[in-house]
């Protein structure tokens, strides 16, 4: 008997002893396949970091969640969560047709811009300025989902035969970098990030000219959960997710990749 009491103390101990809800778990491990994005995703070698892995690996240790993180090109992390194979889709803007599939839980605001290298070319105001000067190449990330407003501003760059597609932002900061392409349509924060990342770029963000237009409008960005997943493993990613947007953690860590000058105008809590 006093072997029993002793093993339930020490079991009553341990489970003290763990973050808040980490015995809880989730009934599976979590698969999140990233692509490199900027400071959201960063990828080196076999190591993966940057803002949005660093918020799922502190909801790991708060839940007991284990996430599985697995690098693939961003338009192959698209179609792996339109078939249920990404248990979380991040970083990510909302879009109806995500919504089928999942739970979306805003994080930030952020806007994609138009992004060149500083010059002396005339401003462009709207997304029919940028449609007339065709002149200009445009480069964008495939996969990326900015709305309705973004998709037929790059259906019908396509259509004229000006767009450029590429894997991810570090392919898009090489083509500006190059001159192969006249400007993009990124976040600042993903452009800036991916800069960093690149050494054959390097020196290129000190001389970026941003312009934004209103066809492009802030929208929230953040993380959907897959409708795939069981219902328990759905409603424990949800609230911690929730809880922490609604706290300061999460520009708290875009705080760690940049300075507040630069957020600013580019990224506002959500």
């Amino acid at each position: 008997m006093t072997a029993r009491l002793l093993a339930a103390a020490m079991a009553a101990l341990f489970t003290a002893l763990l973050p808040p809800h980490a015995a809880a778990g989730c009934s599976r491990d979590i698969a999140v396949p990233v692509s490199a994005s900027g400071s959201g995703v960063i990828v080196e070698g076999r190591e993966i970091k940057g803002i949005f892995p660093d918020l799922l690996r502190e909801i790991s240790r708060k839940t007991g969640c284990n996430f599985v993180f697995n690098v693939v090109p961003r338009a192959r992390l698209v179609v792996l969560y339109g078939v249920g194979q990404a248990d979380i889709l991040v970083p990510a803007t909302r879009t109806p047709e995500r919504d089928k599939l999942g739970t979306f839980v805003p994080m930030v605001n952020n806007r994609p811009m138009l992004i060149s290298i500083a010059g002396n070319r005339a401003p462009i105001a709207s997304a029919s300025e940028l449609l007339a000067r065709r002149e200009l190449r445009v480069a964008v990330v495939r996969g990326f989902d900015y709305g309705e407003e973004y998709t037929s501003l790059v259906n019908e760059l396509g259509k004229q035969g000006r767009l450029f597609s590429e894997v991810d932002t570090t392919a898009v900061a090489r083509l500006l970098h190059a001159g192969a392409v006249d400007l993009t349509i990124l976040g600042p924060t993903l452009m800036t990030g991916a800069i960093r990342g690149e050494p054959r770029v390097q020196g290129m963000a000190g001389r970026l000219r941003v312009e934004a237009i209103p066809e492009l409008p802030w929208r929230h960005s953040g993380a959907y959960i897959s409708h795939a997943l069981g219902k328990d493993d759905q409603r424990t990613l949800y609230e911690a997710l929730e809880k922490m947007a609604k706290s300061s953690q999460v520009m708290d860590t875009y705080l760690r990749y940049f300075s507040a000058d630069l957020l600013n105008g580019n990224v506002r809590p959500r």
